[in-house]
């Protein structure tokens, strides 16, 4: 809401600041002998008023031609940005492959532990793969929400070390309600069948921290600003998307063939 508002008054200061610009242009231009006075500057404000009051459509007009260029800006960037980092994203050489590793489409997730939209949209995931067989999914650890988002993920890296157990351990990190916490975090580390002291072990691994901020850093460069995030094919997908939504993206991936694997 508070964003809306501040659209709505930074359309309306521009709107009001380009008629009254011109307002005065006019007014400022010496008059033939035969025209009427020119306007006062109190007078052009005062007709600029009225106008905008009458017809405050204008700001919505503006607000949505506004966000429509943003959002054709932000496309256009990501295209470039994401085919120039394409071997990062679909194989960087550490990040959890789920689904079929010689899947067509690649979908590269871009998620925290604690964010309450990754944790909506995980099933849709999950379904995903299961309904589609030719799906790779490729998850980037992206810990943005607070010292335990980056706890809970340099302990889901290590889990890698202790073979497939890290999908189960991955999906019960998700699965749980509310923020996680240090306990809570190494709780389902058991409960998924890990050796938690050799977690804690391979927790403070340099290479962690390393492979975090790698990720950190192809994310700035894609444009990628929050979680959940999916790359799949050439777009860049923010938001909670339903199976629907993934299905749909993935199919245009497959017709255009952006992430086919031989």
């Amino acid at each position: 809401m508070f964003l809306i508002r501040a659209r709505y008054r930074l359309a309306a200061a521009l709107l009001f600041a380009s008629l009254l610009g011109i307002g005065i242009f006019f007014a400022a231009v010496p008059p033939a002998q035969t025209a009427e006075p020119s306007l006062t500057r109190e007078e052009i404000e005062k007709i600029v008023h009225d106008y905008l009051v009458a017809h405050p459509e204008i700001l919505t007009e503006m607000i949505s031609e506004l966000e429509s260029r943003d959002r054709a800006a932000a496309e256009k960037s990501a295209l470039g940005a994401i085919a120039e980092h394409r071997k990062m994203l679909d194989d960087d050489g550490y990040s959890f492959v789920a689904g079929n590793p010689k899947g067509d489409v690649t979908v590269v997730e871009f998620f925290d532990y604690n964010c309450g939209y990754c944790k909506q949209v995980r099933p849709s995931v999950v379904a995903l793969l299961e309904s589609d067989p030719n799906v790779r999914l490729v998850l980037k650890e992206f810990p943005i929400l607070g010292p335990t988002s980056v706890i809970a993920t340099r302990a889901a890296m290590a889990a890698q070390k202790q073979g497939a157990v890290y999908w189960d351990y991955h999906n019960k990190m998700l699965a749980h309600e509310g923020r996680l916490d240090e306990a809570t975090i190494f709780a389902l580390a058991g409960e998924a069948g890990l050796d938690v002291a050799r977690l804690k072990a391979d927790m403070e691994d340099p290479a962690i921290a390393e492979r975090i901020s790698r990720t950190e850093e192809l994310a700035r460069k894609i444009g990628v600003d929050g979680t959940p995030s999916f790359v799949i094919g050439d777009k860049l997908a923010g938001g909670a998307e339903d199976l629907d939504g993934l299905k749909a993206l993935v199919a245009a991936a497959r017709a255009k063939c952006e992430t086919c694997r031989s």
